[in-house]
């Protein structure tokens, strides 16, 4: 695929470019350029523009409206030590965007060719990229159906793109979150598209989110859609447990079965928790588990992970059965030793021994 590009005739002015990326925020301010790229089924895929950041003109009947055929991704890009910027990851991302579009009947854009794209709107937009440790370029690519028309089959039309938006922490991680356990609503179910990073999850998920935030707390936690016992993930991330304490802890967190997201930052922290010498396991963890293991002090630490957080502590935890609060309520030493490792690697002041870090430019 090759890529085209448009300067901007009117990029944001210089002071107040410095001025969103000193105070990013999350979500508020986006770049200068947008890439896009059109699909179609005779043709295939053309080629990519960068262009102006701006408006999308669709169709009313355009198909993403009416059926949900929509795929995102979340990545990041760091500013490192001598002012060089790279990616976190990028071809875990572009894998993933892949099974995304498998799942939800969307074409599959080859890795090599999302990476290429995620990079050159990188290169473009490098004066975005913020300094602080914990601050990035929050990159967004994402597909959707264009295909005008009613009725329900896949579309034959798609259209790929990418925005991108200086990032801040999207939660305080000196302060550990509370959390809601949903027991009337569920993500997903075996067979869905829980592993799919698909917007229609989200959809879905925002009315617990709201009830989550009647009882006081800032996100909920999902059940299994079955038994509504055993614990899945959190809001948009996966979570994770601290069993026991100090170099005898053991980083346990849900296995996936089909309904979880397979979250890259979840992946990488399997990897970050044996460098820094703690056991790790994937399995099963129902409610009274959790609840029972913070009453006797077996479950020390409870975090949760994913790209826009990075890591954030879970102090609270509300539920139907009950309340209980981990350990002092506070984020845990673990929990952030481990974090302030994963950045490190990513902002690159700690050695990157998984060749997880792209120099993009």
């Amino acid at each position: 695929m090759k890529i085209k590009i448009k300067p901007n005739p009117n990029p944001v002015k210089d002071a107040d470019r410095e001025r969103f990326v000193a105070e990013p925020g999350f979500g508020k301010y986006f770049t200068d350029h947008m890439l896009v790229a059109e699909w179609n089924q005779n043709s295939g895929w053309n080629d990519a523009e960068l262009k102006s950041y701006g408006p999308i003109s669709l169709d009313p009947a355009a198909m993403v409206f009416h059926y949900g055929q929509e795929i995102f991704e979340g990545m990041k890009a760091y500013r490192q030590p001598d002012g060089s910027v790279a990616l976190f990851r990028p071809d875990a991302n572009g894998a993933r965007f892949m099974r995304s579009a498998a799942r939800v009947a969307l074409p599959e854009l080859p890795v090599a060719d999302f990476v290429n794209c995620v990079e050159e709107l990188v290169k473009l937009e490098s004066k975005w990229v913020p300094s602080k440790i914990g601050e990035s370029l929050y990159l967004r690519p994402f597909m959707i159906a264009t295909e005008v028309g009613l009725g329900v089959r896949p579309s034959n039309k798609a259209m790929f793109s990418i925005i991108a938006t200086p990032a801040g922490a999207y939660f305080n991680a000196e302060k550990a979150v509370t959390v809601w356990i949903s027991t009337e609503y569920v993500r997903a179910a075996q067979g869905g598209t829980g592993e799919a990073k698909c917007g229609g999850n989200y959809a879905a998920s925002l009315l617990a989110q709201q009830e989550a935030a009647k009882q006081g707390c800032d996100q909920v936690v999902w059940l299994d859609a079955i038994e509504r016992r055993w614990v899945e993930e959190m809001g948009g991330m996966n979570l994770y447990f601290v069993r026991g304490q100090g170099k005898d802890a053991t980083i346990f967190t849900p296995k996936l079965t089909g309904t979880l997201l397979p979250g890259i930052t979840r992946d990488s922290i399997l990897s970050v928790a044996k460098d820094l010498g703690y056991k790790t396991e994937e399995g099963m963890i129902s409610i009274e588990e959790w609840r029972d293991g913070v009453a006797s002090g077996e479950i020390s630490e409870i975090f949760a992970c994913g790209t826009a957080a990075v890591i954030a502590p879970v102090g609270t935890a509300k539920s139907a059965k009950g309340t209980w609060i981990t350990g002092d309520g506070s984020p845990g030493k673990i929990t952030m030793q481990i974090r302030n490792h994963l950045l490190g690697i990513q902002h690159g002041t700690i050695a990157d021994k998984h060749g997880w870090m792209r120099k993009v430019c």
